[in-house]
Protein backbone atom coordinates (compact mmCIF):
# COMPACT_ATOMS: atom_id res chain seq x y z
CA UNK A 1 0.00 0.00 0.00
CA UNK A 2 1.30 3.42 -0.87
CA UNK A 3 2.32 5.59 2.05
CA UNK A 4 0.30 8.59 3.05
CA UNK A 5 1.57 11.96 1.90
CA UNK A 6 0.94 15.32 3.45
CA UNK A 7 0.81 18.48 1.32
CA UNK A 8 4.13 20.22 1.19
CA UNK A 9 4.53 23.59 2.83
CA UNK A 10 6.05 26.37 0.78
CA UNK A 11 8.37 29.07 1.97
CA UNK A 12 6.90 32.55 2.21
CA UNK A 13 8.68 35.84 2.41
CA UNK A 14 5.84 37.81 3.96
CA UNK A 15 2.80 37.18 6.11
CA UNK A 16 0.51 39.49 4.13
CA UNK A 17 -1.71 37.56 1.75
CA UNK A 18 -2.43 38.61 -1.81
CA UNK A 19 -5.96 38.46 -3.23
CA UNK A 20 -6.93 35.57 -5.45
CA UNK A 21 -8.07 36.17 -8.99
CA UNK A 22 -11.78 36.26 -9.69
CA UNK A 23 -12.88 34.71 -12.97
CA UNK A 24 -14.43 31.65 -14.56
CA UNK A 25 -11.00 30.88 -16.00
CA UNK A 26 -9.63 30.70 -12.44
CA UNK A 27 -12.12 28.04 -11.33
CA UNK A 28 -11.37 26.01 -14.45
CA UNK A 29 -7.67 26.18 -13.62
CA UNK A 30 -8.34 25.16 -10.00
CA UNK A 31 -10.34 22.13 -11.10
CA UNK A 32 -7.53 20.99 -13.39
CA UNK A 33 -5.68 17.87 -12.18
CA UNK A 34 -2.36 19.63 -12.78
CA UNK A 35 -0.71 21.24 -9.74
CA UNK A 36 -1.01 24.97 -9.39
CA UNK A 37 1.81 27.02 -10.71
CA UNK A 38 2.32 28.84 -7.47
CA UNK A 39 0.87 32.09 -6.37
CA UNK A 40 3.06 33.95 -4.00
CA UNK A 41 2.58 35.72 -0.77
CA UNK A 42 3.34 39.36 -0.59
CA UNK A 43 1.98 42.84 -0.86
CA UNK A 44 1.28 45.41 1.78
CA UNK A 45 -2.45 45.77 1.39
CA UNK A 46 -3.99 46.75 4.71
CA UNK A 47 -6.66 44.37 5.95
CA UNK A 48 -10.05 46.02 6.33
CA UNK A 49 -11.62 44.53 9.42
CA UNK A 50 -15.32 44.01 9.92
CA UNK A 51 -15.72 46.15 13.00
CA UNK A 52 -14.69 49.53 14.26
CA UNK A 53 -12.09 49.57 16.98
CA UNK A 54 -11.01 46.30 18.57
CA UNK A 55 -12.68 43.28 17.04
CA UNK A 56 -14.87 41.52 19.63
CA UNK A 57 -14.28 37.81 20.13
CA UNK A 58 -17.76 36.70 19.12
CA UNK A 59 -18.64 33.02 18.84
CA UNK A 60 -21.32 33.21 16.20
CA UNK A 61 -24.29 30.98 16.96
CA UNK A 62 -22.16 28.60 18.97
CA UNK A 63 -23.58 26.54 21.84
CA UNK A 64 -23.30 28.28 25.18
CA UNK A 65 -20.89 26.65 27.59
CA UNK A 66 -21.03 26.84 31.37
CA UNK A 67 -17.90 28.98 31.35
CA UNK A 68 -19.49 31.45 28.93
CA UNK A 69 -22.65 31.62 31.03
CA UNK A 70 -20.57 32.38 34.11
CA UNK A 71 -18.54 35.00 32.25
CA UNK A 72 -21.55 37.22 31.66
CA UNK A 73 -23.75 38.33 28.75
CA UNK A 74 -23.08 37.51 25.11
CA UNK A 75 -20.75 39.81 23.13
CA UNK A 76 -22.17 42.79 21.28
CA UNK A 77 -23.49 42.17 17.74
CA UNK A 78 -21.37 42.96 14.71
CA UNK A 79 -21.83 46.40 13.19
CA UNK A 80 -23.91 45.46 10.15
CA UNK A 81 -24.37 49.09 9.07
CA UNK A 82 -20.61 49.54 8.97
CA UNK A 83 -20.18 46.38 6.91
CA UNK A 84 -22.83 47.49 4.43
CA UNK A 85 -21.25 50.93 4.07
CA UNK A 86 -17.69 49.61 3.75
CA UNK A 87 -18.27 46.61 1.48
CA UNK A 88 -21.48 47.45 -0.40
CA UNK A 89 -21.75 46.56 -4.06
CA UNK A 90 -20.14 43.62 -5.86
CA UNK A 91 -23.44 41.72 -5.59
CA UNK A 92 -23.18 41.42 -1.79
CA UNK A 93 -25.65 42.40 0.93
CA UNK A 94 -25.52 42.13 4.73
CA UNK A 95 -28.18 41.00 7.19
CA UNK A 96 -28.04 40.69 11.00
CA UNK A 97 -28.56 37.19 12.42
CA UNK A 98 -28.59 37.46 16.21
CA UNK A 99 -25.14 38.69 17.24
CA UNK A 100 -23.79 37.55 13.87
CA UNK A 101 -24.01 38.84 10.32
CA UNK A 102 -24.92 36.99 7.12
CA UNK A 103 -22.97 37.99 4.01
CA UNK A 104 -25.23 37.25 1.03
CA UNK A 105 -23.72 36.81 -2.44
CA UNK A 106 -25.93 36.82 -5.55
CA UNK A 107 -24.96 36.29 -9.21
CA UNK A 108 -26.97 37.30 -12.26
CA UNK A 109 -27.46 33.67 -13.27
CA UNK A 110 -29.43 33.19 -10.03
CA UNK A 111 -26.78 31.40 -7.93
CA UNK A 112 -26.58 32.57 -4.30
CA UNK A 113 -24.48 31.75 -1.23
CA UNK A 114 -24.51 32.95 2.40
CA UNK A 115 -21.51 33.20 4.75
CA UNK A 116 -21.95 33.82 8.48
CA UNK A 117 -19.61 36.14 10.39
CA UNK A 118 -17.53 35.79 12.46
CA UNK A 119 -17.69 31.97 12.36
CA UNK A 120 -17.08 31.67 8.60
CA UNK A 121 -19.89 29.08 8.35
CA UNK A 122 -21.41 28.81 4.85
CA UNK A 123 -25.10 28.32 5.58
CA UNK A 124 -26.53 28.28 2.05
CA UNK A 125 -25.47 27.51 -1.51
CA UNK A 126 -28.15 27.59 -4.19
CA UNK A 127 -26.70 27.09 -7.68
CA UNK A 128 -28.66 27.79 -10.84
CA UNK A 129 -30.04 24.61 -12.40
CA UNK A 130 -30.74 23.50 -15.96
CA UNK A 131 -34.51 23.88 -15.43
CA UNK A 132 -34.19 27.63 -14.75
CA UNK A 133 -34.53 27.74 -10.94
CA UNK A 134 -32.10 27.33 -8.04
CA UNK A 135 -31.78 24.39 -5.64
CA UNK A 136 -30.39 24.40 -2.10
CA UNK A 137 -27.36 22.12 -1.93
CA UNK A 138 -26.40 22.51 1.75
CA UNK A 139 -28.18 21.14 4.80
CA UNK A 140 -28.49 23.11 8.05
CA UNK A 141 -30.44 22.78 11.28
CA UNK A 142 -31.46 25.61 13.59
CA UNK A 143 -32.05 25.04 17.29
CA UNK A 144 -32.37 27.12 20.44
CA UNK A 145 -30.06 26.62 23.39
CA UNK A 146 -30.46 27.74 27.02
CA UNK A 147 -30.35 31.51 27.12
CA UNK A 148 -32.48 31.89 23.99
CA UNK A 149 -29.61 31.93 21.49
CA UNK A 150 -30.02 30.33 18.08
CA UNK A 151 -27.58 27.64 17.00
CA UNK A 152 -26.97 26.93 13.32
CA UNK A 153 -25.26 23.65 12.49
CA UNK A 154 -24.35 22.01 9.20
CA UNK A 155 -23.44 23.84 6.00
CA UNK A 156 -19.76 24.13 5.06
CA UNK A 157 -17.24 25.03 7.74
CA UNK A 158 -13.46 25.10 8.07
CA UNK A 159 -12.11 23.07 10.99
CA UNK A 160 -8.60 24.51 11.07
CA UNK A 161 -6.26 24.05 14.04
CA UNK A 162 -2.68 25.13 14.62
CA UNK A 163 -0.70 23.54 17.44
CA UNK A 164 2.35 25.53 18.46
CA UNK A 165 0.83 29.02 18.73
CA UNK A 166 1.24 29.00 22.54
CA UNK A 167 -1.33 26.22 22.56
CA UNK A 168 -3.94 25.18 19.99
CA UNK A 169 -5.46 27.98 17.91
CA UNK A 170 -8.61 27.56 15.83
CA UNK A 171 -10.17 30.62 14.16
CA UNK A 172 -13.47 28.82 13.49
CA UNK A 173 -13.92 27.50 17.03
CA UNK A 174 -13.13 30.90 18.54
CA UNK A 175 -15.25 32.86 16.05
CA UNK A 176 -12.23 34.90 15.05
CA UNK A 177 -12.78 35.42 11.31
CA UNK A 178 -12.91 39.06 10.22
CA UNK A 179 -14.14 40.33 6.88
CA UNK A 180 -11.11 41.58 4.99
CA UNK A 181 -12.40 42.32 1.50
CA UNK A 182 -15.16 41.74 -1.05
CA UNK A 183 -14.30 41.54 -4.75
CA UNK A 184 -15.87 40.67 -8.08
CA UNK A 185 -19.22 41.39 -9.69
CA UNK A 186 -22.61 39.68 -10.12
CA UNK A 187 -21.82 39.13 -13.80
CA UNK A 188 -18.75 36.94 -13.21
CA UNK A 189 -17.96 35.81 -9.65
CA UNK A 190 -17.93 37.18 -6.10
CA UNK A 191 -15.17 36.68 -3.52
CA UNK A 192 -15.58 37.15 0.22
CA UNK A 193 -12.19 37.16 1.93
CA UNK A 194 -11.92 36.36 5.64
CA UNK A 195 -8.78 36.74 7.74
CA UNK A 196 -7.70 35.67 11.21
CA UNK A 197 -4.52 35.83 13.29
CA UNK A 198 -3.35 33.73 16.22
CA UNK A 199 -2.54 35.42 19.54
CA UNK A 200 0.67 37.37 19.20
CA UNK A 201 0.37 37.06 15.40
CA UNK A 202 2.14 33.69 15.63
CA UNK A 203 0.14 32.48 12.62
CA UNK A 204 -2.16 34.03 10.03
CA UNK A 205 -5.01 32.39 8.14
CA UNK A 206 -7.03 33.47 5.15
CA UNK A 207 -10.26 31.93 3.85
CA UNK A 208 -11.67 33.06 0.50
CA UNK A 209 -15.21 31.91 -0.28
CA UNK A 210 -15.95 32.44 -3.98
CA UNK A 211 -19.31 32.07 -5.67
CA UNK A 212 -18.91 31.19 -9.36
CA UNK A 213 -21.77 30.61 -11.81
CA UNK A 214 -21.01 26.87 -11.67
CA UNK A 215 -19.20 26.33 -8.34
CA UNK A 216 -18.63 27.37 -4.73
CA UNK A 217 -14.95 27.53 -3.75
CA UNK A 218 -13.40 27.57 -0.27
CA UNK A 219 -9.69 28.41 -0.56
CA UNK A 220 -7.41 28.47 2.48
CA UNK A 221 -3.96 29.87 3.21
CA UNK A 222 -2.12 29.48 6.54
CA UNK A 223 1.29 31.03 7.31
CA UNK A 224 3.64 30.42 10.23
CA UNK A 225 4.67 33.96 11.19
CA UNK A 226 7.47 32.99 13.58
CA UNK A 227 10.41 35.28 12.84
CA UNK A 228 13.20 33.20 14.37
CA UNK A 229 14.48 30.37 12.21
CA UNK A 230 15.17 28.40 15.39
CA UNK A 231 11.49 28.44 16.40
CA UNK A 232 9.84 25.00 16.45
CA UNK A 233 7.53 24.10 13.55
CA UNK A 234 3.78 24.54 13.83
CA UNK A 235 1.50 21.50 13.40
CA UNK A 236 -1.41 22.35 11.09
CA UNK A 237 -4.52 20.19 10.76
CA UNK A 238 -7.58 21.02 8.69
CA UNK A 239 -10.80 19.63 7.26
CA UNK A 240 -13.70 21.20 5.35
CA UNK A 241 -16.86 19.17 6.08
CA UNK A 242 -19.81 19.92 3.78
CA UNK A 243 -23.31 18.88 4.87
CA UNK A 244 -25.11 18.11 1.60
CA UNK A 245 -28.91 18.05 1.52
CA UNK A 246 -30.40 14.85 0.09
CA UNK A 247 -33.85 13.29 -0.10
CA UNK A 248 -32.60 10.35 1.97
CA UNK A 249 -29.25 8.53 2.17
CA UNK A 250 -31.11 5.51 0.77
CA UNK A 251 -31.33 7.34 -2.59
CA UNK A 252 -27.78 8.73 -2.41
CA UNK A 253 -24.62 7.34 -4.02
CA UNK A 254 -20.92 8.28 -4.03
CA UNK A 255 -19.51 7.86 -7.52
CA UNK A 256 -15.77 7.42 -8.10
CA UNK A 257 -14.32 6.02 -4.85
CA UNK A 258 -13.60 2.49 -6.09
CA UNK A 259 -10.06 1.36 -5.23
CA UNK A 260 -9.62 3.89 -2.40
CA UNK A 261 -8.40 2.68 1.00
CA UNK A 262 -10.62 3.56 3.94
CA UNK A 263 -10.62 3.64 7.73
CA UNK A 264 -13.80 3.51 9.80
CA UNK A 265 -13.92 6.30 12.39
CA UNK A 266 -16.41 7.94 14.69
CA UNK A 267 -18.11 11.11 13.37
CA UNK A 268 -16.13 14.34 13.57
CA UNK A 269 -17.45 16.49 16.39
CA UNK A 270 -17.47 20.28 16.35
CA UNK A 271 -19.88 23.04 17.27
CA UNK A 272 -21.22 22.97 13.68
CA UNK A 273 -21.59 19.18 13.24
CA UNK A 274 -25.00 17.54 12.86
CA UNK A 275 -25.02 14.10 14.51
CA UNK A 276 -28.37 12.31 15.10
CA UNK A 277 -29.07 11.44 18.75
CA UNK A 278 -28.01 7.90 19.56
CA UNK A 279 -26.16 7.52 16.26
CA UNK A 280 -23.25 5.59 17.78
CA UNK A 281 -25.45 3.21 19.78
CA UNK A 282 -27.68 2.48 16.80
CA UNK A 283 -24.71 1.79 14.55
CA UNK A 284 -23.06 -0.52 17.07
CA UNK A 285 -26.32 -2.40 17.62
CA UNK A 286 -26.72 -2.86 13.86
CA UNK A 287 -23.15 -4.10 13.54
CA UNK A 288 -23.27 -6.20 16.71
CA UNK A 289 -19.85 -4.86 17.74
CA UNK A 290 -18.18 -1.83 19.20
CA UNK A 291 -15.67 0.27 17.31
CA UNK A 292 -12.86 -1.93 16.11
CA UNK A 293 -9.88 -0.04 17.43
CA UNK A 294 -8.86 2.96 19.46
CA UNK A 295 -8.44 5.04 16.30
CA UNK A 296 -12.12 4.55 15.51
CA UNK A 297 -13.10 5.28 19.11
CA UNK A 298 -11.24 8.59 19.08
CA UNK A 299 -12.72 9.46 15.70
CA UNK A 300 -11.76 12.23 13.32
CA UNK A 301 -11.41 14.69 16.20
CA UNK A 302 -8.13 13.00 17.09
CA UNK A 303 -7.06 13.10 13.46
CA UNK A 304 -7.77 16.81 13.15
CA UNK A 305 -6.13 17.66 16.47
CA UNK A 306 -2.90 16.03 15.33
CA UNK A 307 -3.08 13.37 18.06
CA UNK A 308 -0.19 10.97 17.81
CA UNK A 309 -0.91 8.50 20.59
CA UNK A 310 -2.02 4.94 19.89
CA UNK A 311 -1.35 5.29 16.17
CA UNK A 312 -0.19 1.71 15.65
CA UNK A 313 -3.67 0.30 15.07
CA UNK A 314 -4.43 2.98 12.50
CA UNK A 315 -1.41 2.52 10.26
CA UNK A 316 -3.22 -0.05 8.14
CA UNK A 317 -6.56 0.66 6.42
CA UNK A 318 -9.70 -1.27 7.30
CA UNK A 319 -10.33 -2.13 3.67
CA UNK A 320 -10.50 -1.03 0.06
CA UNK A 321 -13.65 0.38 -1.52
CA UNK A 322 -14.87 -2.14 -4.10
CA UNK A 323 -17.96 -0.22 -5.24
CA UNK A 324 -17.65 2.61 -7.75
CA UNK A 325 -21.31 3.47 -7.08
CA UNK A 326 -21.23 3.44 -3.28
CA UNK A 327 -24.72 3.28 -1.80
CA UNK A 328 -24.93 5.50 1.32
CA UNK A 329 -28.07 3.92 2.76
CA UNK A 330 -26.32 2.45 5.83
CA UNK A 331 -24.84 4.47 8.68
CA UNK A 332 -21.15 4.91 7.91
CA UNK A 333 -18.24 7.18 8.76
CA UNK A 334 -14.97 6.75 6.88
CA UNK A 335 -11.76 8.50 5.97
CA UNK A 336 -10.66 7.56 2.44
CA UNK A 337 -7.05 7.75 1.31
CA UNK A 338 -5.59 7.36 -2.18
CA UNK A 339 -8.94 8.70 -3.37
CA UNK A 340 -9.44 10.65 -6.62
CA UNK A 341 -9.20 14.42 -6.42
CA UNK A 342 -12.77 14.70 -7.64
CA UNK A 343 -15.82 12.52 -7.07
CA UNK A 344 -19.58 12.97 -7.28
CA UNK A 345 -22.52 12.65 -4.88
CA UNK A 346 -25.74 11.67 -6.69
CA UNK A 347 -29.19 11.96 -5.09
CA UNK A 348 -31.72 10.05 -7.18
CA UNK A 349 -34.59 11.26 -5.00
CA UNK A 350 -33.98 14.97 -5.65
CA UNK A 351 -32.51 14.27 -9.10
CA UNK A 352 -29.49 16.30 -8.18
CA UNK A 353 -25.72 15.81 -8.08
CA UNK A 354 -22.70 17.66 -6.68
CA UNK A 355 -19.05 17.22 -7.67
CA UNK A 356 -16.44 17.74 -4.96
CA UNK A 357 -12.85 18.62 -5.88
CA UNK A 358 -10.04 19.11 -3.37
CA UNK A 359 -6.51 20.54 -3.43
CA UNK A 360 -3.82 20.37 -0.74
CA UNK A 361 -5.57 17.53 1.13
CA UNK A 362 -4.62 13.88 0.77
CA UNK A 363 -7.66 12.36 2.50
CA UNK A 364 -11.43 12.50 2.20
CA UNK A 365 -14.06 12.35 4.97
CA UNK A 366 -17.43 10.69 4.22
CA UNK A 367 -20.31 10.37 6.70
CA UNK A 368 -23.88 9.08 6.34
CA UNK A 369 -26.32 9.05 9.29
CA UNK A 370 -28.22 6.16 7.69
CA UNK A 371 -31.67 5.89 6.15
CA UNK A 372 -33.85 5.23 9.19
CA UNK A 373 -34.86 8.90 9.40
CA UNK A 374 -37.66 10.81 7.67
CA UNK A 375 -37.25 11.60 3.98
CA UNK A 376 -36.45 15.29 3.36
CA UNK A 377 -36.25 15.69 7.15
CA UNK A 378 -33.83 16.91 9.78
CA UNK A 379 -31.36 14.09 9.14
CA UNK A 380 -31.70 13.82 5.35
CA UNK A 381 -28.10 14.68 4.54
CA UNK A 382 -24.60 13.29 4.02
CA UNK A 383 -21.26 14.88 4.90
CA UNK A 384 -18.24 14.91 2.61
CA UNK A 385 -15.07 16.97 2.54
CA UNK A 386 -11.27 17.00 2.43
CA UNK A 387 -9.39 16.01 5.58
CA UNK A 388 -5.94 15.11 6.93
CA UNK A 389 -4.76 11.92 8.58
CA UNK A 390 -1.53 13.59 9.66
CA UNK A 391 -0.69 17.22 10.43
CA UNK A 392 1.34 19.41 8.09
CA UNK A 393 4.46 20.76 9.80
CA UNK A 394 5.01 24.44 8.98
CA UNK A 395 8.47 25.82 9.59
CA UNK A 396 8.84 29.56 10.37
CA UNK A 397 7.85 31.55 7.27
CA UNK A 398 6.22 28.57 5.54
CA UNK A 399 2.76 28.68 3.98
CA UNK A 400 0.22 25.92 3.37
CA UNK A 401 -2.60 26.14 0.82
CA UNK A 402 -5.68 23.98 0.48
CA UNK A 403 -9.07 24.23 -1.18
CA UNK A 404 -12.44 22.61 -1.72
CA UNK A 405 -14.69 23.20 -4.74
CA UNK A 406 -18.35 22.21 -4.81
CA UNK A 407 -19.17 22.14 -8.51
CA UNK A 408 -22.67 22.13 -9.93
CA UNK A 409 -22.85 19.86 -13.02
CA UNK A 410 -26.56 20.56 -13.53
CA UNK A 411 -26.42 23.82 -15.51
Amino acid sequence: MAGFCTPAATAAAHAALTPLTSSRKHIAMCLSPRPSGGGGIGGGQRARLASTGAAPQVRALAPTTAAEEAAGPSPAPLNVEYLAAEFAGHGVSFEPVGVSCAVKMSLRNGSVAHVLLPSGLVTSYKPAMWHGTVTEVLHTNVAEVPGGRAVIRGGVFVDLRCDGCDGVWSPSASGAWSLRDVRGSPATSIEVELASAAPGNAAAARCVVTLHPEALATELTVTNNASAASSPPMALTCSVPSHLRVSTPDATYALGLQGSDYRSVEPALSEFSIIPPGYGAARQAAAGTTARNQWANKGLDMILSGGQQDRGAADEPDGEEDDDYKHMTDAMCRVYSNAPREFTIIDRGRRNSVCLHRKGFEELYVFSPGSQYQWYGKYAYVVVGPAMLEPVMLEPGDTWRGAQYLRNPNL
